[in-house]
């Protein structure tokens, strides 16, 4: 998948020109295609609030995932109603923040959208992502999982305010990419 741009109007305003007071990205995509990893050198490139979405999903949808079996709509509404709570939170409070969340179809972004959120798209081949899968230890979705998530997955579209980035290359290049499209202002490291 190409790099190319998917943004929009908000996404592409830097963050003072949003009218906003806070911003929040959604890193989002298939298990596996390096939100986590992207997400949290945004967040640390920026000097924002880093969550990790599969973190607040409930135990009932960790243990139905590390046993193989795929969520349905109904596992899912409630761990979407606390991602949204937290990006509400944040909005509401004038804070910025960064969050992972699959948001595979675009019923579950409508859940999580607001002014002020941007989706960013880490898009990748199957096959790279199985691969990355397959190298990982200590996470609760099996590679067995992926088929099932690549099915799902409606990626934004063009009304949607996102940005695509590929995941074929490093983390540090994937999140160099956010930070310069989005317009972030980098905090300078000691």
């Amino acid at each position: 998948m190409s790099g190319a741009a998917d943004l929009g109007a908000a996404a592409a305003a830097g963050a003072g020109d949003t009218g906003l007071d806070a911003r929040v990205l959604v890193v989002m995509g298939v298990s596996g295609s390096g939100k986590s990893t992207v997400a949290a050198m945004v967040a640390e490139q920026v000097g924002w609030e880093f969550a990790e979405g599969d973190a607040m999903h409930p135990p009932a949808n960790v243990d139905k995932m590390h046993a193989g079996t795929p969520l349905t709509d109904e596992d899912r509404w409630p761990w979407l109603d606390v991602v949204a709570g937290w990006i509400r939170g944040h909005l509401d409070a004038g804070t910025n923040g960064v969050v992972t969340c699959s948001a595979l179809k675009r019923s579950y972004r409508d859940v999580l959208r607001a002014p002020g959120v941007v989706f960013v798209h880490v898009a990748g081949d199957g096959a790279l992502i199985e691969e990355r899968m397959s190298q990982r230890s200590g996470h609760f979705m099996p590679t067995s999982l992926l088929q099932s998530q690549l099915a799902t997955l409606e990626p934004p579209q063009p009304d949607e305010d996102h940005l695509t980035i590929a995941a074929d290359r490093t983390p540090e290049e994937e999140s160099a990419e956010v930070v310069a499209r989005l317009g972030l202002v980098r905090i300078p490291r000691a």
